[in-house]
C-alpha cells in the first residue's frame, strides 16, 4: 500500500521506477474498476450472496461513521473486482539476532516495516535478496489496503471472502486509519485499528442483533482469543529480547539457541493457550514457521491490545468516549505508546499482553 499510495500521490519515485508504475497500473486499474455499491446490489445479475456482502458493508461503513465517528468520507460506498484471489503480498524482513525490522521509507507515511507488491514474483524476489542479506523474511498475503482517505478506497472482492464477523472488522479497522494514521508509527496504527475494528466489530453486531445473538457473541469470543494471544506474543519476544541481549553469546549462537525459544513457545501455546481459544482463527499457530520478521509482522496487530482495551474499560465500556480519548492523547505524541500509557495511568500489562483486564466484559 505504502509505496503505491506515495507514486499516485506525489509522483515521487523514491522506490524503483518499475515498483512505481507497476503500482500506479494496479491501483489506477482497481480505482477505474470502481461501481457504487447501490448500484451493484440493484443489478439483477449480482449473485445474491455478494449483494448480502455488500449490503453487510454499507451498514458497517454507516455504523462506523454516525455512531463511532470515524472519518468515513466516501471510503466504501464503492466496489471493484480483482482479478487474483490474493490482492498484494507484503514483504517484511528483521535482524536474524535482535528485534529490528528492516524499513522502507515513503512519502507521506514515513518509515514502514513493509513493502506492498502487486507483483508476486517481485515479493519472492525482493525477500530472496534481503535473506542472502542475512534477513529473516515474512512473506504474506493481504486482501485490502487503506490509501487513508486521500481517495475512494472501493470494497474489493478479496475483502468479500471473510465472513460476515471480520467483514465488519476489517471495514471498521480501515476506516480508523482514515481517522488517525501517526506517520512512522505503524505498530501503534495498526494496533489502534485492530482494536477499534474488533471492538467496533462487537458494537456493530450487539446492537443490530441483541447482546444473546451468536454474532455478538462470536466477535466478543474472537477479541477474547485476540488478546489471550497478545499476551502469549508478547511473552515469546520477552524471551526473545532476553537471549538477544546476552552479552556472552555471539550472533551464530543467538540465532541457534532462538529455536529452544521457538520450541518452548510452541509447546506453551499448545498447552496454556490453545485450550482458552473459543474461536478457531488462531488455532494451529505452533504449526506455523517462526522467526523475527514473522513475529514482528504478527505483533503489529496484537501490540498492547491490553492496554487499549483498558482505555475502553476506563470510559466504562464507552467505546466512541475511548476512541476520541485515546485520539487526543496520542495525536500529537512522538511515542503513542507511551501517550497511551499516560493516559490509562500506566496501570496493568505492557506491549500486547492482556494484563488484568483479559477475559473480562465483552471480547472481540
Amino acid at each position: 500500500m505504502a509505496c503505491g499510495l506515495a507514486a499516485l500521490l506525489t509522483v515521487a519515485l523514491t522506490c524503483s521506477p518499475a515498483y512505481v508504475i507497476r503500482a500506479g497500473i494496479e491501483e489506477g486499474r482497481i480505482l477505474s474498476r470502481r461501481r457504487p455499491i447501490a448500484q451493484v446490489v440493484a443489478d439483477p445479475a449480482t449473485p445474491e450472496a455478494e449483494r448480502a456482502k455488500l449490503r453487510l458493508v454499507l451498514q458497517a461503513r454507516t455504523y462506523a461513521g454516525r455512531v463511532l465517528g470515524l472519518a468515513v468520507g466516501d471510503s466504501y460506498t464503492t466496489y471493484s473486482w480483482v482479478d487474483s484471489d490474493t490482492l498484494l503480498l507484503v514483504v517484511s524482513a528483521a535482524q536474524r539476532d535482535r528485534f529490528e525490522p528492516h524499513t522502507w521509507w515513503f512519502p507521506i507515511v514515513g518509515h514502514v516495516p513493509y513493502k506492498g507488491f502487486f507483483d508476486f514474483d517481485a515479493a519472492h524476489r525482493e525477500a530472496a535478496k534481503l535473506e542472502t542479506r542475512g534477513f529473516d523474511t515474512y512473506v504474506r498475503p493481504s486482501p485490502a489496503f487503506s490509501t487513508l482517505g486521500f481517495f475512494n478506497d472501493p470494497v474489493l472482492n478479496t475483502v468479500l471472502r471473510a465472513g460476515d464477523l471480520g467483514l465488519v472488522s476489517t471495514v471498521i479497522h480501515e476506516l480508523l486509519h482514515n481517522t488517525l494514521f501517526i506517520p512512522g508509527q505503524v505498530a501503534f496504527n495498526e494496533s489502534f485499528a485492530s482494536f477499534v475494528g474488533d471492538r467496533g466489530a462487537i458494537a456493530f453486531f450487539c446492537a443490530r442483533d441483541g447482546d444473546d445473538a451468536p454474532s455478538c457473541l462470536a466477535a466478543q469470543d474472537e477479541w477474547s482469543d485476540n488478546l489471550a494471544f497478545g499476551a502469549f506474543i508478547t511473552t515469546l519476544v520477552d524471551d526473545l529480547e532476553r537471549l538477544y541481549a546476552r552479552t556472552d553469546l555471539d550472533r551464530d549462537q543467538k540465532i541457534a539457541q532462538r529455536d529452544d525459544v521457538f520450541t518452548a513457545a510452541r509447546e506453551r501455546f499448545r498447552r496454556d493457550v490453545e485450550p482458552q481459544l473459543r474461536t478457531r482463527a488462531l488455532r494451529g499457530f505452533d504449526r506455523r514457521p517462526l522467526n523475527n520478521a514473522t513475529l514482528i509482522g504478527i505483533r503489529l496487530y496484537y501490540r498492547n491490545l491490553d492496554r487499549f482495551e483498558e482505555a475502553f474499560q476506563r470510559t466504562d465500556g464507552d467505546l466512541v468516549a475511548s476512541i476520541h480519548a485515546i485520539h487526543d492523547a496520542v495525536r500529537d505524541a512522538t511515542d503513542p505508546f507511551a501517550a497511551l500509557e499516560g493516559y490509562i495511568g500506566g496501570r496493568g500489562g505492557r506491549d500486547g499482553g492482556a494484563g488484568s483486564r483479559r477475559g473480562h466484559g465483552p471480547a472481540d
